[in-house]
């Protein structure tokens, strides 16, 4: 059961016209009160064909028109609406049952508490098989106003109860770090202007789109600007910034001014002290100075996800704080690097990670604190993505979208063990899209590599190797239809220098595979990886070696430069050297 509380508002005749009314689609039938305050002097225009909306109205807003006459400031923002349905698989509920649903939601929200008869007036509407809408004017009898402060939370935890007490849909609590639901005027603005979101969203997604773009807050809102957000900035005395909002172009209020909203009322995660905490990094030199030769951004990003697996793996099985707190930075950082693979990733991938990344934002918060610097390998990774000009090799992109599809997993898991049951939801609508795409980053992968089968005698050799290094997951190994695929993966790799067994057994290690529908293919993307150099030669390096140190040896004779700019003595019979 949900209960939206929306507004406030401030025209009661008017949301009375729309509970009453046919509905935008003809979906309203029979319209009538199921319960309010003091029912018997309540006039019904439902069930009363001599009452009118008027009439009805007017009796809510009395208290509201009794306060107004007596003090100088008059209450405009008095409606509060809050529509309650029910889950679609849920029983039939009685006119009786919704009245006594009704009275709980008011008396959870403090506008009519139990047994208090100087409460707000209120009603609540059923107008639909699944839900009704309670309406009240929040002026209390006394002229008081009632103390509304999170009754959004105590209407959420009655709900939780009713379901309970009803046998209804049970569904999780949440912890409040959700985003603002878009509000009925949100969905009309969007209607009227065609466009295909919110302001709210527009503006989220730009938002996280921009995070690893940059360095700090001051670089996050030049990006935004040049990227077509208005930015407003507040700033102290001294000029530091202190917080800002942003505004999405053509969303503008009835004056024709532009509407800014706060970071922290966009998404919890996006206010200035939580991105300030994010953006900070104990990296003093750009990674790419660091990085080896052999070493694209992609097959970085694939190592640093390694450091995420064993942070959330050993996390799931924790109770400690500080494996907490490391593991929710990690997962933060994970949104990061699914935005930065989106933005930079072929095109016919693109549609399914950004869905991937919009998805995942709900699993990268909690109400756990992150320790933010623990996930810096994560986060640079993500930096140096969206940095790169050149995009992905086909094997790096499918080994990095395999090893987030494996993060992922992992994610959820951590939330499930942590009891956040949204985040965790969210985590699986993420591994939805990630695996879509990872299927399809592989594919042209498997066709060139079926397309060197190695020969019988190979191939039993290497399902030899199978059997001894994955004992456990040998034979649903060599039944995958991807295993020549494999087969010939390991010899080439075998022809690199590599041996077969141990890549096998460093593979499963990084990657468990009791939980994969396709193990051949997630040791394939992670052979890839971790094979892609050839093992050096032991002779060949000691040869250079030697050789290196012989010329520095050699060099280092040499007399220096103004030695050799001196004239040579003649050489005569009695010059020559020493035999």
């Amino acid at each position: 059961m949900i209960a939206a509380i929306k507004g406030p508002g401030s025209n009661t005749r008017g949301l009375l016209a729309y509970l009453y009314g046919r509905g935008t689609h003809d979906e309203h039938f029979d319209p009538h009160i199921v319960a309010g305050f003091a029912m018997l002097a309540m006039p019904d225009p439902g069930r009363d064909e001599n009452a009118t909306l008027t009439e009805l109205g007017r009796y809510l807003d009395e208290p509201v028109r009794l306060r107004n006459g007596e003090f100088g400031q008059p209450v405009t923002d008095h409606v509060w609406h809050c529509p309650v349905r029910a889950a679609p698989e849920d029983r039939y509920l009685s006119d009786v049952e919704w009245g006594e649903i009704a009275q709980r939601i008011v008396h959870a929200a403090s506008i009519a508490p139990e047994g208090d008869d100087l409460a707000c007036r209120w009603i609540a509407v059923r107008h639909a098989d699944d839900h009704i809408h309670i309406l009240a004017t929040t002026v209390r009898e006394d002229g008081r106003r009632p103390k509304l402060h999170n009754n959004g939370i105590r209407v959420g935890d009655e709900c939780r109860k009713i379901e309970k007490d009803y046998g209804l849909r049970q569904l999780k609590k949440g912890d409040g770090t959700a985003s603002r639901r878009p509000t009925q005027a949100d969905m009309h603005k969007v209607t009227r202007l065609g466009w295909e979101q919110t302001s709210r969203q527009w503006l989220e997604d730009r938002i996280r789109a921009a995070i690893p773009h940059v360095a700090d807050a001051e670089e996050l809102l030049t990006y935004l600007e040049a990227d077509g957000v208005a930015v407003k900035s507040r700033r102290g005395p001294s000029g530091d910034l202190l917080g800002y909002a942003v505004g999405r172009p053509g969303d503008v209020n009835a004056k024709g001014e532009q509407i800014y909203k706060p970071g922290g009322k966009i998404a919890p995660d996006l206010s200035l002290p939580k991105l300030q905490a994010r953006l900070a990094t104990t990296a003093e030199e750009h990674p790419t100075a660091r990085r080896s030769r052999t070493t694209t951004p992609w097959h970085q990003a694939t190592d640093a996800l390694d450091s995420l697996h064993a942070e959330l793996t050993d996390a799931t099985g924790d109770d400690g704080s500080g494996s907490d707190a490391r593991a929710q930075a990690h997962i933060a950082a994970l949104g990061e690097l699914i935005e930065a693979t989106a933005q930079h990733t072929p095109e016919g991938l693109r549609a399914e990670l950004r869905a991937a990344s919009r998805a995942f934002a709900r699993a990268q918060r909690s109400r756990i604190h992150a320790e933010d610097r623990a996930a810096n390998a994560v986060r640079i990774a993500a930096r140096d993505i969206v940095h790169t000009a050149t995009g992905p090799d086909g094997s790096a992109l499918a080994a990095l979208l395999a090893a987030l599809v494996w993060a992922t997993i992992l994610a959820g898991r951590w939330h499930e063990a942590k009891n956040h049951a949204h985040q965790a939801n969210a985590a699986r609508r993420t591994l939805h899209y990630l695996q879509a795409a990872a299927d399809h980053a592989l594919a042209p992968t498997l066709s060139e590599l079926a397309s060197h089968r190695p020969r019988e005698e190979a191939l039993r050799t290497l399902a030899s190797d199978v059997r001894t290094a994955v004992p456990d997951h040998a034979e649903r190994i060599l039944a995958d239809q991807s295993w020549p695929a494999l087969a010939a993966l390991l010899a080439d790799a075998e022809a690199g220098g590599h041996k077969p067994h141990q890549l096998l057994k460093e593979a499963a290690e990084q990657r468990e595979l009791g939980t994969t529908r396709q193990p051949a293919r997630v040791l394939i993307t992670r052979i890839q990886h971790t094979s892609r150099n050839p093992v050096p030669n032991r002779r060949a390096e000691a040869a250079r070696r030697s050789s290196t140190t012989w010329t520095q040896v050699a060099d280092s004779s040499v007399p220096p430069a103004h030695q050799l700019a001196e004239p040579a003595p003649a050489l005569g019979r009695d010059s020559h050297p020493r035999r």
